[in-house]
């Protein structure tokens, strides 16, 4: 599990594709810190460490992962969001994130104010129903407050300094590609409700054995 709060962000330095998939090596700060069969968000992707050296490390990516997202086409020198899986006794200053990509969006605009910046996203039809104004969705691995919702088409976001100067967002323009991670509890919220309104008596005992 993770948190959404970016650690650094990595730089990759060789993509290549391989039976099944594709395979990324990234540098990072904290690599000599990492082991085999770790977990990393990648730019909100979960990923397993394959293997690691003191500047490096490698991930690789199924069919599934680069059908489903854009690192696929990350080439050597693009940069990314990282963050080690969270601790049990860390502090939990995000929101829940599993680092499984719910669908990918597009930069629509991106306008400074002041010291701060306000990002309108895409949003996918079949993720609109768990996006909230104020609610908390994860964007390239980033744990963001919705700011507004734009007719269930687009979202905003705003972008104070720090998120900005630490993540990959410094680096966004209009028409590039984010990885969409909505709130996890409005999906078993939803469970809940779709269970009870098809049989309201048998949900209600699912609860109580559970």
């Amino acid at each position: 599990m993770f948190t959404g709060i970016v650690e650094e962000t990595g730089e990759v330095v060789a993509s290549e594709a391989d039976e099944g998939g594709r395979r990324l090596r990234i540098a990072c700060s904290f690599a000599a810190d990492l082991s085999h069969g770790q977990s990393v968000s990648v730019s909100g992707v979960c990923l397993t460490v394959e293997d690691n050296d003191d500047e490096t490390f490698s991930v690789f990516l199924a069919r599934e992962t680069v059908d489903r997202t854009y690192l696929g086409d990350l080439r050597s020198g693009d940069a990314v969001n990282l963050e080690r899986a969270m601790r049990a006794d860390g502090r939990f200053d995000g929101h829940v994130v599993q680092g499984h990509v719910d669908g990918t969006a597009t930069v629509a605009d991106v306008e400074r104010e002041g010291d701060d910046w306000r990002f309108r996203f895409s949003l996918p039809a079949d993720l609109a129903g768990y996006v909230v104004e104020k609610g908390s969705i994860t964007v390239d691995g980033i744990s963001l407050t919705v700011a507004a919702l734009d007719d269930d088409d687009a979202f905003e976001i705003a972008i104070i300094p720090a998120t900005y100067d630490i993540t990959t967002l410094s680096e966004k323009d209009v028409g590039d590609p984010v990885h969409l991670e909505v709130d996890v509890l409005a999906k078993y919220v939803e469970r809940v409700l779709d269970a009870e309104a098809e049989d309201p008596q048998t949900a209600y005992a699912d609860r109580l054995v559970q």
